[in-house]
């Protein structure tokens, strides 16, 4: 349980500025930071204002609470009974958007309210219930822990605190309990962490009988979840080092990691003995991660929070790539001539329905840029290959209320290609549909000429099966011939 909250006061106190010139009489946003359970402690790195919604409202307004009459004797001695109206859903919806362009080891870790005193403590169960939904929005698949903060300014008197909230079940006023908060240097300890992961990865697309059908990105979806545990179990080499969990960083402030992943692509082949697979997505790409670790933290954390980073930035993505097929793409029927109109067309392709489909799908995923945010620390954005970086800084604006550099070559972009996923369907057995595209990796000249000679056959099953049984009549024969030699005495 965190104990101590450390904001970096540098900022901090900036934010407090602007609120006192600003007038408001209340706002809410989102606090970007980081909670350490293993120094119990949290950090504080910015607050970002929740912009007004779609219709122009601001997403935290105050409201009079009428159902009590007002005593005529008494009319001084009765408590003020206005309290917080707060748009929950706008709210997570800006922390969702806001955790796609978080790096490693920041995250949306509660909200701040800028109000005072009375009408705090008359709103404390809407300021749990929107703490509780913004963190079920930042946090869909990964888990994240079970607490989050409350960050209180208050203007009158001028003084911040800061609250613990749980995230149980049902929550109460119970669920908030006081921790310390200072002002200090935070963004001085950071040190920083980046990896350049490469993956290439094959998802077999199964026929499932009295299942529902599996589109596009529910496949994607579920090999990003079996992926992110695969990696997660994954050692690491730290500056060309083998490190120890519980090892303190003491060197540079900036460290290359790469991850030693085993071989286990091979376990898609199982799915040989399976008759009915349809085809294979083919996920491959290079993907930058950066991540930023307190000093006073062992590099495993480090390690974690690079992980999580690159599976976040694999959903982000696809999210992105859903998020545009919900305004762009009509609903997927189970007509076969609707569905090849939306194959040829060049609009994204997440809802295309794999087992009917028969022709090959490609989806390119946005590239991650990053760009340059507080204290020589970066935040992220993702640019589809329709856009400009127009698009990026009128995100950057939105969302994080900061301006880009004018000054193009201060945004980073060392993705030179995005991750792209090809789906094809086909005739032949898992198996064979394997076998061709690791062939093709190897050789592509040779790919070709064997895939006419055998893929457009009548028995195309023939010949893997034969394939199949080639390494086991090897070992048979083995045996055969060393079963000789002993009775010879050889």
């Amino acid at each position: 349980m965190v104990k101590t909250v450390i904001g970096d006061e540098t900022h901090l106190k900036l934010i407090e500025d602007r609120l006192s010139r600003s007038a408001l009489p209340s706002q809410v946003g989102l606090v970007i930071g980081k909670l350490s359970s293993k120094l119990d402690r949290g950090f504080v790195y910015d607050l970002v204002p929740t912009p007004p919604n779609d219709a122009g409202e601001p997403p935290c307004s105050i409201i009079d609470d009428k159902s009590k009459k007002k005593n005529p004797s008494k009319p001084k001695s009765q408590p003020d009974s206005s309290s917080l109206l707060i748009d929950t859903e706008w709210v997570s919806e800006h922390a969702r958007q806001v955790t796609r362009m978080l790096l490693g080891g920041m995250k949306v870790v509660g909200i701040y309210i800028w109000v005072n005193e009375s009408l705090f403590k008359n709103s404390t169960m809407t300021l749990c219930q929107t703490v509780k939904a913004v963190a079920e929005a930042a946090s869909p698949m990964i888990s994240d822990g079970n607490e989050r903060l409350l960050v209180h300014i208050s203007y009158s008197p001028l003084r911040w605190t800061s609250r613990n909230c749980s995230l149980a079940a049902n929550v109460t006023s119970s669920s908030l309990r006081p921790c310390d908060f200072k002002m200090g240097k935070v963004f001085g300890s950071l040190q920083t962490f980046r990896c350049t992961y490469n993956f290439d990865v094959r998802l077999p697309i199964p026929h499932e009988n009295g299942l529902d059908i599996k589109s596009f990105s529910d496949s994607l979806r579920d090999e990003i979840a079996v992926h992110a545990k695969e990696l997660s179990g994954a050692k690491a080499l730290i500056n060309g080092k083998l490190v120890a969990d519980d090892d303190l960083c003491v060197s540079d402030d900036f460290h290359e990691v790469e991850f030693l992943l085993p071989l286990l692509q091979d376990k898609y082949l199982e799915a040989c003995n399976q008759k009915e697979v349809l085809g294979i997505l083919l996920f491959r790409g290079s993907i930058c991660s950066l991540a930023y670790l307190n000093s006073k933290e062992p590099v495993s954390q480090a390690l974690v929070d690079i992980k999580e980073d690159i599976t976040r930035s694999l959903q982000s993505r696809l999210e992105i790539m859903c998020d545009e097929g919900d305004t762009d793409l009509e609903p997927v029927t189970d007509g076969r001539q609707e569905i090849n109109n939306l194959i040829s067309s060049d609009k994204p392709l997440p809802y295309i329905d794999l087992q009917v489909q028969r022709k090959q799908c490609n989806l390119s995923f946005p590239r991650r840029v990053f760009v340059p945010w507080l204290e020589g620390t970066y935040i992220c954005d993702y640019i589809q290959s329709s856009e400009t970086m127009e698009v990026l800084k009128d995100h950057c604006v939105e969302l994080m209320s900061i301006e880009v550099p004018t000054d193009g070559s201060e945004i980073l972009e060392p993705e030179s290609e995005a991750p792209t996923v090809i789906a094809s369907s086909t005739t032949k057995t898992f198996w064979g549909i394997a076998t061709d595209y690791s062939y093709a990796a190897k050789s592509s000249s040779n790919s070709i000429s064997k895939a006419n000679k055998f893929g457009n056959g009548n028995n195309p099953a023939h010949a893997t099966d034969f394939k199949s049984m080639l390494p086991v009549l090897v070992i048979v024969f083995s045996v055969i011939i060393g079963l000789v030699c002993y009775v010879i005495g050889i």
